[in-house]
């Protein structure tokens, strides 16, 4: 049995918030929190809080064993970009994008 937690439209970009789910992928939600606790990014403010929903989840609606829970899969997927003008040389408008996530994390019980 697994239990999910998505989080959409995250304004952060999708190449951020990877480099903070490899550090947490595989491990228990109890070390999972603390490497989110004390790794200086600004993803991780988030992931916090996805992993509090997804343990909540797996708690509420599957009757799962906080203490032997694990993450087996967490991913990100790029959501919309959204576009805009900047002034650039010449009167010409240079486009920023500022990129959003979909951030997906699944639980499963350990054996």
């Amino acid at each position: 049995m697994e239990a999910k937690a998505y989080l959409k439209y995250a304004r952060i970009s999708p190449r951020k918030i990877s480099i903070v789910l490899d550090l947490i992928r595989n491990k228990s939600t109890y070390l999972a929190m603390a490497v989110l606790e004390h790794v200086p990014k600004s993803a991780c403010e988030d992931l916090k809080k996805l992993l509090k929903s997804a343990i909540a989840n797996a708690e509420n609606n599957y009757n799962m064993d906080k203490d032997r829970l694990y993450i087996d899969q967490c991913f990100v997927c790029p959501g919309p970009i959204l576009k805009r003008l900047r002034p650039g040389p010449k009167g010409r408008g240079l486009q920023i994008k500022k990129r959003t996530s979909h951030v997906t994390i699944v639980l499963k019980e350990r054996n």
